[in-house]
């Protein structure tokens, strides 16, 4: 590049500013003396450029809508994520609400259930339950140290349940009506007739000894005969719901598969009971065990 070149450029870029400024000056000068010239000029630059600017403005538009949609969606979520929870919760809240309705009835029923004649009783909780193919039987949590003795009679709000047949410290075993091993001395209360209500393990007992000459109608109810020493007389045991061939059927008062508590009562008939049975070793196990070891 010459020197002369550069002088050149120097002087021009000199010379722009004072230029400009005078332009700048000139315009307003003449939008001071004539203001309609450079309103319509505006208004036709505007004009010009309103199409331009509205198609820039779409896709602008489109993604401010995008974006609320997009918040509104993430809002919904958050809500629906919330009310799963609060969901939950009142179900968790439903189920413990019906556990305990169900339990208030059942201690409802215990208490309105006063047992006559009976020298001592106790309230238990039912801890397990065998339903197997050979045993109906409870597991309560209340034993020796409660007070609670072999044979003892078990009833609910609605009637006996059965028996104590094992007892420890601090739980017993419960002999079902429905138990294969259960003979309860019965006695219909219409005819007074007496016979023997066997379990069979099925959620019927049936009922053994009648007489032919006066048979047992559907609806009879079946009450305890206090025979045998074990139960008083008059204890609600059930009701017959099939008369037909062969033995009759009785349904007890209780739901012996939906037992949560039970009272167990002393009528002071216990006590006749005789001991169970220890089992002993055979003369051979016997010899064997007295015979000394000898090499």
């Amino acid at each position: 590049m010459t020197p002369l070149t550069i002088l050149r450029r120097s002087a021009a870029q000199r010379a722009i500013a004072p230029l400009l400024v005078v332009v700048s000056a000139l315009m307003i000068i003449v939008g001071k003396v004539d203001q309609a010239v450079f309103e319509s000029i505006r208004v036709s630059i505007v004009d010009h450029l309103a199409a331009p600017l509205a198609l820039l403005s779409r896709p602008m538009t489109g993604l401010a809508s995008l974006a609320e949609r997009v918040r509104a969606a993430v809002a919904l979520y958050d809500d629906n994520l919330t009310l799963s929870e609060e969901n939950r919760r009142l179900l968790q809240w439903q189920q413990t609400a019906l556990a305990l309705a169900d339990q208030n009835r059942q201690l409802r029923a215990l208490l309105k259930l006063v047992p006559e004649h009976a020298r001592a009783f106790v309230s238990a909780r039912v801890i397990a339950s065998s339903g197997g193919a050979y045993l109906r039987n409870l597991l309560v949590d209340a034993g020796s140290a409660d007070g609670v003795a072999r044979g003892q009679a078990v009833i609910a709000g609605e009637g006996l349940v059965g028996r104590v047949y094992e007892v420890g410290l601090l739980t017993a075993r419960v002999l079902l009506l429905s138990d294969l091993n259960s003979r309860v001395p019965v006695i219909v209360e219409r005819s007074r007739q007496r016979a023997i209500l066997a379990g069979d393990n099925s959620p019927s007992p049936s009922l053994w000894y009648l007489d032919p000459a006066a048979p047992v109608r559907v609806g009879d109810r079946i009450l305890t005969a206090g025979e045998g020493g074990v139960f008083p007389p008059g204890l609600p045991v059930g009701v017959v719901t099939a008369a037909g061939p062969g033995a009759p059927r009785v349904t007890p008062y209780v739901r012996l598969s939906q037992l949560e508590y039970v009272r167990i009562v002393d009528y002071g008939l216990a006590d006749s009971l005789p001991p169970p049975v220890a089992a002993t070793p055979k003369p051979g196990l016997r010899a064997a065990a007295a015979r000394p070891n000898r090499r």
